[in-house]
């Protein structure tokens, strides 16, 4: 990866930051996206050494997306990787959701991917190069007070899956990664059912993978140019039991949820 020019989306913190850390550990010339650009350009001192440029960009709308994606090729002239990794959670009933949330969690996690993927997809061809998404195992089955959350993960599923076939001759790499439950922020930065941020985390982090474990692994998955990174042992048992016993998994799922402390799961 050294020299390849490296584009991830919410690379302020969690996953992201990881991912960026490891890209120009190895030499790659990164480029951060997210919200936050005090962030963004602190993270760019921490990593002084490399060849980094911080564009602040909100996913969700689609020309901050081309916008990131001009910057990119104005700075280096091209794309080997994008890593479509900013993400956004939820917490709540389908019953007690405010639409607005459905609306807001869809267009981080599934536009976010559809757009910035649309204006890298030319370059990305031109360098045969990957487009990650860095999903969840909520893509994989529908957890129970997390609808919108997983909705836009097998959304972002169908839209990889069928850009993967449609790419089979063109040398084009598409990955989809998803980490089991991961320490990072998402779970504090989640929405409720009006839209209020969830600001603790219902699940002990300490017994999670760290992001910095989760973005080694996207690296390496990259580099050997795989399908699909399911990663945590209860992940990949989960979705193989799935397939074969999907009745048995929803309730262990809903177990599981309904243990977390103030769950909306009855």
């Amino acid at each position: 990866m050294k020299d390849k020019v490296v584009v991830i989306t919410g690379a302020s913190s969690g996953i992201g930051l990881s991912l960026a850390k490891e890209y120009a550990k190895n030499g790659s010339k990164v480029v951060i996206a997210a919200r936050n650009l005090e962030k963004l350009n602190e993270l760019k001192q921490e990593l002084s050494g490399s060849e980094i440029l911080a564009v602040k960009t909100d996913v969700s709308i689609e020309e901050d997306c081309k916008q990131l994606i001009t910057e990119t090729i104005n700075r280096f002239g091209m794309i080997d990787v994008l890593i479509n990794n900013a993400g956004v959670s939820m917490r709540s009933l389908f019953a007690d959701l405010d639409l607005e949330v459905f609306k807001r969690v869809m267009n981080i996690n599934f536009w976010g991917t559809v757009y910035c993927t649309k204006f890298a997809l030319k370059y990305l061809l031109q360098s045969k190069g990957s487009v990650v998404g860095v999903s969840s195992i909520s893509g994989f089955i529908g957890l129970p007070a997390r609808c919108a959350y997983s909705a836009s993960k097998y959304a972002m599923h169908g839209f990889l899956e069928t850009l993967r076939t449609e790419n089979m001759k063109t040398g084009l790499h598409v990955l989809i990664a998803a980490p089991g439950f991961t320490q990072s922020n998402i779970r504090k930065r989640a929405f409720t059912g009006d839209g209020t941020v969830q600001a603790e985390t219902p699940r002990d982090e300490d017994k999670m993978m760290t992001s910095e474990e989760v973005a080694g692994h996207i690296y390496n998955a990259v580099l050997k140019r795989k399908r699909t990174l399911i990663l945590t042992s209860q992940g990949v048992l989960t979705v193989k039991l799935k397939k074969f016993f999907p009745g048995f998994i929803d309730k262990q799922a809903f177990n599981l949820l309904a243990k977390e402390p103030d769950s909306p799961l009855k």
